[in-house]
C-alpha cells in the first residue's frame, strides 16, 4: 500500500527516470483549498498532473463555446495544479479557444498541451506541414509539448504515413523544438494495439480505458503492454463520455449509494484508473465548475492501491448489472482475429451493445472510427459467413448472425454513404 510517497518508475535500463513527490511536502504545486494535485511522470522526468483537462467537451452556449465559462474552468484548473490539457484539430473550436485562453490568462508556461495529427485528411509530406502550422496558429504557440496521431488504427495506415515521410518530419519537429514528445491515440483492439505500440519509438499513447472497458478496446493487457516499453498511458473516456455517470442502471447505482464510500459514480471511475501506477494521466471532460471541483478533491486524494478487495467486488458487480443490458456477449478476447476480410469483430460488437445500452449516436461514431475509418475498412459487412471466427470464440457466440444484426442496426445509408466520400476522395479504403 502506498500512502505517503507515491513513485512511478519509466523508462528501459539505467538511465530510466524515477517520479517521488511526498503528499503535502514542500515544492507541492497545485495546492487550493487543502487539496494538493499529484503528478506522475513521463519517460523524460517531466512531471503530469494526474488529472488531464480533456477539450472535446467545453461549454457551450447557443451553439458555441462559451469563452467565459470555458476561461474561468480553465483557470480554475490551472491553479490547482492541472498542467496537462488535451485538444485536437477536429474537436470543433476546440483549439482555437485554449490558444486565445492561454495567452490571455497568460497560462501558456504552466501548461502542456497535447493536440494531434488529423492525419487521414493528410495527402503529401507539404500538406501535413500545412496541418501542423495551422494547428499552431490556432493555438498561439510556437510549439506542442505532446503531439498525437489521431486514431491510428493499424500497421497499413502507419505504414502509410511512414511513405509520406512521418519520421523524418517528426524528428525536425523534435530537433527544433516544435513538438516534445510524440504518440498516438487508439480506438480499436487489443492485438493492434501492441502492434503500433511496438512499430516505433513513441513516447507515450493515449487510450480509452475505464471499468466497463477493462478488457475491450486496448484494455488492461494493451495498458500494461505499453507500460512495459516505458510508456506514459494517458486514459480517454474514463466514464465513458458521462455514460458511467448519467446512465448507470439503478441497480449499479444503489450499489455504490450503499457502500461504505462516500464517492460519486463519477469518484469511483476516476479513482479505479488512478488505483494503477500504470495510468499517468486520466482526461476528464469537464465542462463546470462543479465538475471540476469534485475532479481536482478526487485527484487530490486518490492513491494507488487504495481500492480494497471490497471495493473491485463492488465495481465487479456494477459491471455485471450494466451487462446484462448487452446484446453480445463478447468479452474483447480477440480470439476471434484476425478475420480473413478483415472485419474488427470485437469493435463491431462493442459498438453494437454501446447502440443499445447507452447512446445510439455515440455507438454509430464508435463504430465509424474501428471501421471505415482504417486503410482497410472493417466493417461487418465484410463477413463472408466462413464460420472460422466462432471456433475460436470461448463465449460459443454465433458470431455470423450477430454481425447481421450489426449490419442491420450500424451500418445504414448515412454509413454508407460516409463510407463511399471516404473511398472516392481516397482518405480511406
Amino acid at each position: 500500500m502506498i500512502s505517503d510517497y507515491h513513485t512511478i518508475i519509466y523508462g528501459k535500463g539505467p538511465g530510466r527516470k524515477s517520479f517521488l513527490r511526498r503528499r503535502g511536502g514542500c515544492g507541492m504545486m497545485g495546492k487550493m483549498g487543502g487539496m494538493h494535485m499529484q503528478y506522475r511522470v513521463d519517460k523524460y522526468g517531466n512531471e503530469l498532473s494526474v488529472l488531464g483537462f480533456g477539450c472535446l467537451r467545453f461549454p457551450q452556449k447557443n451553439g458555441k463555446i462559451d469563452m467565459d465559462a470555458t476561461r474561468a474552468q480553465i483557470r480554475l484548473a490551472v491553479e490547482a495544479g492541472v498542467n496537462y490539457f488535451d485538444t485536437a484539430y477536429v474537436y470543433s473550436g476546440s483549439e482555437a479557444a485554449l490558444g486565445e485562453i492561454m495567452e490571455s490568462e497568460g497560462l501558456r508556461d504552466r501548461v502542456k498541451i497535447a493536440t494531434k495529427l488529423p492525419h487521414y485528411l493528410i495527402k503529401s509530406r507539404s500538406g501535413l506541414e500545412k496541418m501542423f502550422r495551422e494547428e499552431l496558429k490556432r493555438l498561439r504557440t510556437d510549439h506542442v509539448e505532446y503531439y498525437l496521431m489521431h486514431m491510428l488504427c493499424d500497421l497499413d495506415t502507419w505504414e502509410h504515413l511512414k511513405a509520406l515521410g512521418i519520421e523524418e518530419w517528426i524528428a525536425q519537429k523534435k530537433a527544433s523544438g516544435e513538438i516534445g514528445q510524440i504518440g498516438f491515440s487508439y480506438h480499436g483492439g487489443t492485438d493492434m494495439f501492441c502492434r503500433l505500440v511496438d512499430a516505433y519509438d513513441w513516447d507515450f499513447c493515449q487510450i480509452q480505458y475505464n471499468y466497463l472497458d477493462e478488457h475491450s478496446q486496448a484494455g488492461r493487457r494493451g495498458l500494461y503492454h505499453a507500460h512495459a516499453k516505458g510508456l506514459p498511458v494517458i486514459i480517454m473516456e474514463p466514464l465513458r463520455g458521462g455514460k458511467l455517470v448519467n446512465l448507470l442502471p439503478a441497480g449499479a447505482r444503489k450499489r455504490m449509494a450503499d457502500s461504505r464510500r462516500s464517492w460519486s459514480p463519477a469518484q469511483w471511475g476516476l479513482r479505479w484508473l488512478w488505483d494503477q501506477k500504470e495510468v499517468t494521466v486520466v482526461l476528464s471532460g469537464m465542462n463546470s465548475r462543479e465538475m471540476v471541483l469534485e475532479n481536482i478533491r478526487a485527484a487530490s486524494e486518490a492513491r494507488v492501491g487504495d481500492l480494497t478487495a471490497e471495493d473491485h467486488a463492488l465495481l465487479a458487480g456494477v459491471v455485471r448489472i450494466i451487462q446484462e443490458q448487452v446484446k453480445v456477449g463478447c468479452t474483447g478476447c480477440g480470439y476471434c482475429q484476425p478475420c480473413p476480410k478483415n472485419v474488427d469483430i470485437p469493435g463491431a460488437f462493442a459498438a453494437y451493445n454501446r447502440y443499445h445500452t447507452e447512446s445510439r449516436a455515440g455507438a454509430k461514431r464508435e463504430y465509424l472510427k474501428c471501421t471505415v475509418f482504417r486503410k482497410n475498412h472493417t466493417h461487418a459487412g465484410n463477413c463472408i459467413g466462413c464460420g472460422k471466427c466462432e471456433k475460436h470464440c470461448p463465449q460459443g457466440i454465433e458470431i455470423r448472425n450477430e454481425l447481421k444484426n450489426v449490419q442491420r442496426d450500424l451500418e445504414d445509408a448515412k454509413f454508407h454513404l460516409f463510407r463511399r466520400v471516404l473511398k472516392m476522395f481516397k482518405i480511406f479504403g
